[in-house]
């Protein structure tokens, strides 16, 4: 009897205004591991807490963290003083790029979970650049789809946000024959650990095709934490 081995969290980052680029990436993991695999990203959440008193409970939304936009730490003088300038300012760029590393590094020593990422390129803007959105997420589930059915399982998606347009996708799936099941699960980023880890996978994607010269500290990001043997760049659909 075919199962539900498939559970995969997306989340989407992009760069319309200049380079025209749409990333999702995602973070999944079988059922029957999903406990270890949330207890292992837990257990980094409470090192970080003790090494630079970051709350377990914070969000960690890529684009600001990374970027040094977001306070993440609640007692500054309990951080290494790496992290300070010499006239004692909290270097915000530097520590919140030190934990995305760290991250990255559990994604991708956990036996538990598996990542990915796929993009594409658009001259469209607005509504146009939307709707390539959409038509690149439903290449995408139509490609896991195909793998699911091929293999013989079933697989489960959860999203960031509620936007409804990309339950039309789902179903537009031949109901007779979708491994896909369900219209995508729709979580708030800021209470859901998974969703966190899918919106990393996908800024650090997105960093790896937008190659442009504030980037470059997140450029081999991608390559050396989330890439599958042989690749350096997330898929091009």
């Amino acid at each position: 009897m075919p199962g539900l081995e498939r559970l995969i969290y997306v989340d989407d980052s992009y760069n319309e205004s200049h380079a025209g680029l749409i990333v999702f990436g995602w973070v999944e993991c079988h059922p029957v591991r999903w406990c270890s695999a949330l207890r292992a990203w837990l257990e980094l959440r409470k090192e970080l807490y003790r090494e630079f008193t970051l709350p377990p409970s914070t969000e960690l939304h890529a684009t600001r963290f990374v970027n040094g936009r977001d306070r993440l730490i609640t007692d500054p003088a309990a951080v290494s003083r790496n992290f300070f300038a010499p006239d004692g300012t909290l270097l915000k760029k530097d520590l919140g790029r030190a934990v995305a590393l760290r991250c990255l590094d559990l994604l991708h020593r956990c036996p538990d979970l598996t990542t990915g990422a796929v993009y594409a390129q658009t001259d469209s803007r607005g509504r146009a650049f939307a709707r390539e959105k959409y038509d690149l997420y439903r290449r995408l589930i139509g490609t896991w789809d195909d793998v699911c059915r091929a293999a013989d399982h079933y697989a489960l998606i959860t999203m960031d946000g509620n936007d409804p347009h990309f339950l039309d996708a789902h179903r537009e799936l031949p109901l007779d024959e979708r491994r896909i099941i369900e219209d995508p699960t729709m979580h708030d980023s800021r209470r859901s650990q998974w969703i966190q880890m899918a919106d990393l996978v996908a800024y650090t994607a997105l960093m790896a095709v937008n190659r442009h010269a504030h980037n470059e500290f997140a450029w081999n990001w991608f390559g050396t934490y989330l890439a599958p043997r042989g690749s350096t760049v997330p898929t091009r659909l």
